[in-house]
């Protein structure tokens, strides 16, 4: 169930992502005036363990605190209960990232993400920022879902890093890019040095901005990219990190795998080892269609790219790898594809 506030409950700003809960009893939607409309809209903790976006919001609205913000705030917390158990979702739970679009269940979620949806269709909004952390080494970098000149813009104030993607569905930045210029940003491990201060001096421009630019982002402030494949590893392999693999193992990633984010690797590159002929892994294109084969191949024991390959988000997270997934695949696209 949804509730929806006008002020900060009182205590609220001192409490770190695992005591929300004892202000919030489940997903809030809190709106607050300021100087301009119509509002800037931002959503945190939608992974309860990814506490990056609370703590900015946190320290933005104390700077505040007294004065009027620069331009109206509707502010989503989400997983409320998964934030006070420091997980991404509770068992039982669906990912709250990807339940704001229609979908073959009928998990309450949905209903309640299209209610905030809803919310924000009939007060008119400015932009969408969705708050993250990952679990891997990544740089800071923003996602969007159009290629449109505005979205960009939005994306390039937070990183020159800029990635597009139409799957997985059911994000938060796909849903609201129908109502205005959305974007999410990824802001490294919860914790790291410089993440909070990134998210917050950004979220503090996006306050400051009288509207979004509509002539094209120049070339040289951009690096972009397109996802292509979400990578998983099959249900039924058990698999690990750094030791060859076993009868009880079948599947053995390097150990440094998460050091390969971001980076072109070419054709060849050895991400792991298998035991057994039938070890594979699933590469899901915008199609719904598995293209593994086209990326992955396994010879003499060895798991390789077939092809040059920049993988994104990843992760040496067993629990993240079940629940998600272990990496995405992404090409470089060039600027002028876009317009």
């Amino acid at each position: 169930m949804l509730t929806v506030l006008d002020a900060l409950p009182d205590g609220l700003l001192t409490r770190d992502a695992a005591r929300v809960w004892e202000l919030l009893r489940g997903p809030t939607l809190i709106h607050l005036p300021g100087r301009r409309e119509p509002p800037l809209f931002v959503s945190v903790l939608l992974h309860g363990n990814e506490t990056t976006g609370w703590d900015a919001v946190r320290a933005l609205l104390a700077r505040y605190a007294g004065r009027a913000l620069p331009r109206a705030l509707s502010l989503f917390v989400g997983n409320v209960a998964a934030a006070r158990a420091g997980v991404r979702r509770l068992p039982g739970q669906p990912d709250y990232n990807r339940v704001w679009t229609p979908g073959k269940d009928f998990a309450p979620e949905r209903a309640l993400m299209a209610e905030v949806v809803a919310a924000m269709a009939a007060r008119g909004v400015f932009a969408s920022v969705d708050v993250h952390n990952n679990t891997g080494r990544n740089p800071h970098y923003a996602c969007v879902n159009r290629l449109m000149p505005a979205y960009l813009h939005l994306a390039t104030l937070f990183s020159r890093t800029v990635v597009y993607f139409r799957k997985p569905d059911g994000v938060q930045s796909m849903a609201f890019a129908e109502l205005c210029p959305a974007v999410t940003l990824e802001c490294g491990q919860p914790g790291q040095a410089g993440s909070m201060a990134h998210a917050l001096d950004y979220l503090e421009a996006c306050l400051h901005l009288n509207e979004l630019p509509s002539h094209p982002v120049a070339p040289q402030d951009i690096g972009l990219f397109h996802t292509v494949a979400v990578v998983k590893v099959p249900p039924h392999t058990r698999f690990g990190f750094g030791a060859q693999p076993t009868e009880d193992c079948s599947l053995c990633f390097a150990e440094d795998l998460d050091h390969y984010n971001f980076h072109e690797l070419p054709q060849g590159t050895v991400l792991g080892y298998v035991n057994g002929c039938h070890v594979r892994l699933e590469a899901w294109d915008e199609q719904g269609a598995d293209v593994g084969e086209r990326y992955f191949t396994v010879e003499q024991g060895t798991l390789r790219t077939r092809l040059p390959v920049m993988p994104s988000m990843l992760t040496r997270d067993e629990n993240i790898i079940r629940q998600d997934c272990l990496c995405y695949l992404m090409e470089r696209l060039p600027l002028q594809e876009t317009a």
